[in-house]
């Protein structure tokens, strides 16, 4: 079979060293599609067939404002949407992602991905530099994209992650103090959809996303029981906590047929309406730097000052792995590790002694330094 019938045909050799054939037009690089293996063969030219009619499609298309240039990065986005790993992602953690991805892809969503090299990366976060965690942001989805590339044979590697991340003054969200806390509930008395919301989020760790959906379907005789959101549609964690008695004084009079954060109509609230609420709440209380997230970093900094271990304080949040955890209550158990170490070091009675394997010239000298104290 002459090369000649099949002239945007061209071979590679795959990660086992075979042979493997791709549709690549010269005049739109970045728009591929496999062809298999078997050069000339019914499935080849099938392929071959669907690979030329969609390309001849798309520039068909005319020159609107909608148009998809194959093989960029509106292409590359519209193919990661019809993804499975797209499809695994929950509603809300889509509408997070989605936002940074549109962003990027109006502004460079006409560039070729091949053409796509480490320094463009950097120069598209150094945009956000005055940010670096919307950078980071940017930086992990943009990763996520890229990574999709791969799949799709367009690139051989992943020039974002080739891109350090931007270092973040702090510890992200701010973790409520106690005088915080304290100072929400002078404000807010029991009875107040603000007092329930604080109480309820820091007696649980939910975020707002599994918060909003609370209700009184999720208590199993003394404890609530729910799914995190964020990672419901792959079956994700289960949370089931004993309901605090803080917690379960704010919660027994409420309705049985409502969320517990519900609008004043009965309905669920959005998690998007529960952060602008609290942001309203906070201000007003002068806690310009407290927010919903950092209720639930307040809640693991609590578990954590308590002496409960990573894995106890990962089974009331819900968290997957012990980095994240440790993210969250770093502070509260570096202070208590430095304390203990402190006690053990000043409740030593005799430190000069005690001292192990210590250099023979130092071990002479304080030897010497102690018979001369004693004469």
């Amino acid at each position: 079979m002459k090369r000649s019938k099949f002239p945007e045909a061209k071979s590679y050799r795959d990660r086992h060293g075979r042979t493997r054939w791709r549709y690549r037009p010269k005049m739109a690089r970045g728009f591929t599609r496999d062809l298999g293996t078997d050069f000339g063969s019914d499935e080849f030219k099938r392929r071959y067939a669907e690979a030329e009619a969609e390309f001849r499609g798309r520039r068909k298309a005319g020159a609107g404002a909608d148009r998809t240039i194959p093989g960029s990065l509106s292409d590359l986005v519209a193919s990661y949407y019809k993804s499975p790993e797209w499809r695994s992602i929950s509603e809300s953690t889509k509408r997070t992602y989605r936002g940074p991805i549109e962003k990027l892809r109006k502004r460079h969503g006409d560039k070729a991905i091949t053409h796509l090299e480490r320094k463009h990366v950097m120069a598209i976060l150094a945009e956000k530099a005055d940010t670096p965690a919307a950078a980071n942001n940017l930086r992990k989805r943009l990763a996520q994209l890229l990574d999709h590339a791969i799949a799709l044979d367009w690139i051989k590697s992943n020039p974002a992650r080739l891109v350090k991340p931007y270092r973040i003054e702090g510890g992200g969200y701010h973790a409520w103090d106690e005088g915080e806390i304290a100072r929400f509930f002078e404000v807010y008395e029991p009875g107040t959809l603000a007092h329930r919301a604080v109480t309820l989020m820091l007696y649980t760790g939910a975020a707002r996303v599994d918060a909003v959906k609370l209700g009184p379907w999720n208590i199993k005789g003394d404890r609530i029981e729910y799914r995190r959101q964020k990672t419901i549609r792959s079956n994700g964690v289960k949370v089931s906590i004993p309901i605090h008695p803080d917690l379960a004084e704010v919660l027994a009079d409420l309705p049985k047929d409502q969320p517990f954060l519900a609008t004043a109509y009965g309905q669920p609230r959005s998690p998007d309406g529960l952060g602008n609420a609290m942001r309203d709440w906070c201000d007003k209380a002068g806690l310009s730097t407290c927010s919903s997230h950092g209720l639930r970093k307040a809640c693991a900094r609590r578990l954590a000052e308590a002496g409960a271990s990573a894995h106890e304080i990962m089974s009331i949040t819900g968290h997957k792995t012990l980095a994240e955890v440790q993210r969250y209550t770093e502070t509260a158990t570096r202070e208590g590790l430095a304390d203990s170490a402190m006690g053990k070091l000043i409740a030593r009675p005799n430190r000069e002694q005690t001292v192990v394997n210590l250099p023979e010239r130092f071990a002479t000298k304080s030897a010497q330094y102690i018979d001369n104290k004693g004469k």
